[in-house]
C-alpha cells in the first residue's frame, strides 16, 4: 500500500481542522478565560503590513475577548536557515513596539523572547526522543525552508518543528492560531504530547490549531509577502519610504487594471494591498483605476492612511527608552515561571526529580 505524501497529509489535516473550527470558536466565545494561546514569529526583520492584517490583529482580538495570549519572539530560531542573526536586537525591539502600537496590552498579554527561557529550550531534549529523523525530514516546512536556503541542512532547521512544539507545550497553550502551511507543526506537537503520555504519563493536553479568518495578503510583487523578498511594507516605514517602495513595484503596460494573480502578479499585489487598506473588493476597486500609475498612487495613499495611526502610536511608544525592556522583563518572567513548572512536571513524570523543592505554580 502506498503511503500518503506530506502534501496529502497536510490536506487531510486541513480538512479536519476546518471541520472542528465552528465548535472550537463557540467554545472560546463561551469561556475565553479558560483558554491560552501561544503565537509569535521569528524576528528576522521588521514586521510588515501582512503581519498586522493577519496575525497581530488576531492576537488583539483574542486579547480583547479575554483569552490568555502569549507572544513568543523566537530569536534562537532566526538562525535555523541562515548563518547570522543580523540586527536581531533591533528587530526584537521593533516587533515589541509594533505589537503594542497595534493594541496588545502587556498587562493582559505576555510578550517574551525565546533565549530568555532556559526551561523551554531544555524541553527539547525529551521531546527529541519522541520523534524519528524520518518524521522530521518529511515535515513540509523543513523541506521548503531547506530548499530556499541553498545551504546544508542544519540540525537546528531539521529539529525546528520540535522546537516549536517546546514553545507551545512549555506554557501549556491549548490553542495555536495558524495558517494552512503551519498545520504540520501543530500536528507534530499533538503527536509529541500523546507520545509523552504513552511513555511517561499524561502531562500535556494536545493543543488545537485555530485557523485564522484573516486574509492572506500577497507582497507587492504578487508573491507570498516576505521580509527576505523585499516585497513587504514595514509597519515602521515612513510615508515617503512607502511611496518609494510602491513606485518601484513592477507592473505592466496594460492600462486596464484586472484581478489576475497568475498573469499579472505585480498588478495583483498592489491591487490586493490597496483593497485591504481601503476595505474594498479588489475587483470593484480595479474598475475605478486607469493604468499602473493610478494604481500605484491609490495604493501608496491607501497604505499610508491605513498605517498613519499605527505609526503615530509606535513613534510615541518609542520615545520611552525603558518601555520595551520593561515589557520583555515582565513577559520573560512569566514565561520562565510557566516553563519551569512544566519542566518540573516532565521531570516528575520521567523520574528525574532528585529531591529539589517544587516552585509555586504560575498563574
Amino acid at each position: 500500500m502506498q503511503l500518503p505524501s506530506p502534501q496529502e497529509l497536510v490536506m487531510d489535516s486541513f480538512a479536519a481542522t476546518v471541520a472542528r473550527m465552528p465548535a472550537l470558536r463557540a467554545a472560546v466565545a463561551a469561556d475565553p478565560s479558560a483558554h491560552r494561546v501561544l503565537t509569535g514569529e521569528r524576528p528576522t526583520g521588521p514586521l510588515h503590513l501582512g503581519h498586522l492584517a493577519g496575525t497581530i490583529s488576531e492576537r488583539v482580538r483574542l486579547q480583547r475577548c479575554g483569552v490568555d495570549v502569549l507572544v513568543i519572539l523566537a530569536d534562537y530560531q532566526v538562525v535555523t536557515d541562515r548563518d547570522v542573526a543580523d540586527r536581531l536586537a533591533e528587530h526584537v525591539r521593533g516587533a515589541v513596539l509594533d505589537q503594542l502600537a497595534a493594541g496588545l496590552d502587556p498587562d493582559r498579554t505576555t510578550v517574551f523572547v525565546h533565549s530568555a527561557v532556559p526551561a523551554l529550550n531544555q524541553l527539547m531534549l525529551p521531546f527529541l526522543s519522541l520523534v524519528t529523523e524520518a518524521e522530521l525530514h518529511r515535515n513540509p516546512t523543513v523541506k521548503a525552508e531547506h530548499a530556499a536556503s541553498g545551504r546544508a541542512l542544519s540540525g537546528l532547521l531539521l529539529t525546528y518543528p520540535v522546537h516549536q512544539a517546546a514553545d507551545i507545550l512549555s506554557c501549556r497553550a491549548d490553542l495555536v492560531p495558524v495558517g494552512k502551511d503551519q498545520l504540520p507543526h501543530v500536528e507534530l506537537t499533538r503527536v509529541l504530547a500523546r507520545r509523552f503520555a504513552e511513555r511517561y504519563g499524561p502531562v500535556f493536553t494536545p493543543p488545537e490549531p485555530m485557523l485564522t479568518d484573516a486574509p492572506e495578503l500577497p507582497g507587492l510583487d504578487g508573491q507570498k509577502m516576505s521580509k527576505s523578498r523585499g516585497n513587504a511594507i514595514a509597519l515602521g516605514a515612513s510615508a515617503d519610504e512607502t511611496v518609494a517602495l510602491v513606485r518601484r513595484a513592477r507592473t505592466d503596460s496594460q492600462r486596464r487594471i484586472t484581478v489576475d494573480p497568475q498573469g499579472r502578479p505585480g498588478v495583483y499585489g498592489l491591487l490586493a494591498t490597496a483593497a485591504l487598506c481601503l476595505g474594498r473588493d479588489p475587483a470593484e476597486l480595479a474598475e475605478t483605476l486607469d493604468g499602473a500609475a493610478a494604481l500605484k498612487r491609490v495604493t501608496a495613499d491607501a497604505v499610508n492612511d491605513h498605517l498613519a495611526g499605527h505609526r503615530a502610536r509606535r513613534a510615541e511608544l518609542a520615545r520611552d527608552p525603558g518601555l520595551v525592556d520593561d515589557v520583555l522583563a515582565r513577559g520573560n518572567a512569566r514565561a520562565n515561571e510557566l516553563a519551569g513548572r512544566t519542566l518540573d512536571d516532565v521531570r516528575d513524570a520521567m523520574g528525574m526529580r532528585y529531591g529539589s523543592a517544587r516552585p509555586v505554580p504560575a498563574r
